[in-house]
């Protein structure tokens, strides 16, 4: 081996080994949080393409690496995950794993025992500029003994995805002879030579918090906006404070939450036997330790028991759920009725929008196609303008422009002004008008590529042929029938098949003109006159009173297999498989 390649092959194989480094970590840290899928996934391809680097075999893929990650990651994965996700309950009220609800059960709910330790409190905030800031300190005092206590603002160790804390925690100091350590710095406070009240809070390094607020106090009230908003309604709604006896803290909901008192975790975790065919099982079960009783686990949710003995879902988890989200699609009345009218108008508006598209474009293309018409560049020019339009332009030009009902031209000029009309067309909340209005625009739409495919597919028919039938006295008609149409078809057949699919899923003329409107009646999902099955997943998934994704994952399964059928007959009609096969 020359020195050159020597060289070469030492730094593929460093920086081989540097990506595999980066990609085994990332491995790991993916199976430890559960995302197997995903996991297995990026180890083949990794696998592959140590394989590709290494192998002498693989080096004429190896400039298909960029495209083999890119098919992983935005293909593969996600067709595996969109499956998987068909078959589980994923959605509104399950958004997370078993094991996370049931620690959120632990950590995230409690309650006021019957005779809680209360405390009083007062807010100490640090001065910027003379204008108070969200760092603050706060002083309790036990209503029982009286003792006080001083903890440092909390410290979030929970949020949601927006950023909102969901825990915050700190700790509570004893306060003697008006001094405290807090977290090694001391404190003194300073009081009043008047009334001996609180004035500030000072360390030993200098800072100094001033006293803000307190229920309690009337002479604070103009504080309480400053207060309820950038302290409370941030810091203290979730923060849970620890006092020296090891006991939780929080605002007490029984009393308005004008002052704190201790609190207990709502929910634990026992171990209970039981007896399933004959033999003693035992689990690990979530219950309430107010009540006593153990939480109830059915579909996917945590079941409590009110004092009342009613039950009610204390929270919700992702489950398997098998072919629920296939069957309900017909045997869920609410369900299956409006999926059936949205399963066959999809098939009937790609079947129109082909019809229309294709026959107003042939019409077009064969009178342009005519060698006695001048001008036929600046026809073709102007007839193939709104395919160069981008397409959500044209859709919002003819709901607005158009279509509205008050002003819209073809309501207010055509409708009511040339027709005499005493109500205009309810072109958008009609169902049967919304139909026709979403045609409309597809063919407008679409017009000029059936146009620009049929006219290139007749100037490649030989003029001899028609020359030939009309010695033979065939008329314009029968030259069509008998000559353009087959000869058209074996070109263009393929790609009405194509325009099919492609309307099949044109989710942009339907969502942007109607939304998929006007709703269907006595519907349970957000289904409208004119949804297809991609708009109306869409609208499961991301729209509504709250989202499916399982259920849309499902829908997504079934237009998989309707589109790749297409694509089959697609392929079969153009004869690809036998041009290979030969």
């Amino acid at each position: 081996m020359s020195t050159k390649k020597l060289l070469g092959f030492i730094v593929v194989l460093i920086l081989l080994s540097v990506f595999g480094a980066f990609g085994l970590m990332s491995l790991i840290l993916l199976w430890a949080n559960a995302n197997y899928g995903l996991a297995i996934i990026l180890g083949v391809l990794l696998v592959s393409i140590a394989f590709v680097l290494i192998n002498p075999k693989g080096y004429p893929y190896r400039y298909m690496i960029p495209a083999m990650i890119l098919l992983f990651i935005l293909t593969i994965y996600p067709m595996y995950y969109t499956f998987k996700t068909a078959f589980t309950n994923f959605g509104t009220g399950h958004l997370f794993t078993r094991p996370q609800i049931i620690q959120k059960l632990l950590s995230n709910y409690y309650y006021v025992p019957e005779n809680p330790e209360e405390y009083s409190f007062s807010v100490f905030v640090k001065l910027k500029d003379y204008k108070p800031t969200d760092d603050f300190m706060i002083i309790f005092r036990s209503l029982s003994s009286n003792e006080l206590f001083i903890a440092p603002k909390p410290v979030a160790v929970q949020k949601d995805s927006e950023g909102n804390i969901l825990l915050a925690e700190s700790r509570m100091f004893s306060v003697k002879n008006d001094r405290a350590t807090v977290n090694g710095v001391l404190y003194q406070l300073v009081r009043s030579s008047q009334d001996n009240s609180i004035l500030s809070v000072v360390s030993n390094s200098g800072e100094k918090y001033m006293y803000f607020y307190s229920p309690d106090d009337r002479t604070t009230k103009s504080n309480a906006p400053f207060y309820l908003s950038e302290i409370r309604g941030i810091w203290l709604k979730n923060a849970e404070f620890t006092n020296p006896m090891g006991q939780q803290v929080r605002l007490n909901p029984n009393r308005l939450f004008t002052d704190f008192a201790t609190s207990e975790r709502k929910y634990g975790i026992k171990v209970i036997t039981s007896i399933e065919s004959g033999r003693a099982v035992q689990k690990n079960v979530v219950y309430n330790k107010k009540t006593g009783r153990v939480l109830i686990e059915r579909d996917g949710y945590f079941y409590d028991i009110d004092d009342n003995g009613q039950e009610f879902a204390v929270d919700g988890y992702i489950s398997n759920i098998g072919f629920k989200n296939f069957m309900k699609m017909f045997k869920d009345p609410r369900i299956s009725g409006p999926f059936v009218k949205i399963f066959i108008w999809t098939f009937t508006w790609a079947a129109l929008s082909v019809l229309f598209t294709f026959t107003i474009g042939l019409i077009l293309a064969l009178v342009l196609n005519d060698k006695k018409l001048k001008g036929t560049k600046i026809y073709r020019t102007l007839l193939i303008i709104p395919w160069a339009i981008p397409a959500f332009i044209s859709v919002l030009v003819w709901k607005n422009g158009m279509f509205n009902e008050t002003y819209g031209i073809i309501n207010r000029f055509i409708v009511m002004g040339l027709f005499g009309a005493e109500k205009p067309i309810k072109w958008l909340s009609d169902p049967f008008w919304a139909k026709v209005a979403v045609l409309l625009v597809n063919t407008w739409l679409g017009f000029p590529y059936m146009m620009t495919i049929t006219l290139g597919a007749l100037q490649s028919i030989p003029d001899e042929l028609y020359e030939a039938a009309s010695i033979d006295g065939a008329t314009g008609f029968q030259r069509f029938r008998k000559i353009t149409f087959p000869l058209l078809m074996i070109a263009v057949a393929p790609l009405l098949v194509g325009s099919f699919s492609f309307n099949f899923n044109n989710f942009v003329g339907i969502y942007l003109l109607t939304g998929g409107g006007p709703a269907i009646p006595g519907s349970s999902t957000p289904a409208g006159a004119t949804d297809i099955l991609i708009s109306y997943t869409y609208k499961l998934a991301f729209e509504g009173r709250g989202q499916d994704f399982g259920f849309a994952s499902a829908i997504s399964i079934l237009i998989f297999v309707i589109v790749g059928g297409l694509s089959w007959l697609n392929f079969k009609l153009s004869g690809a498989f036998e041009e290979v096969n030969r």
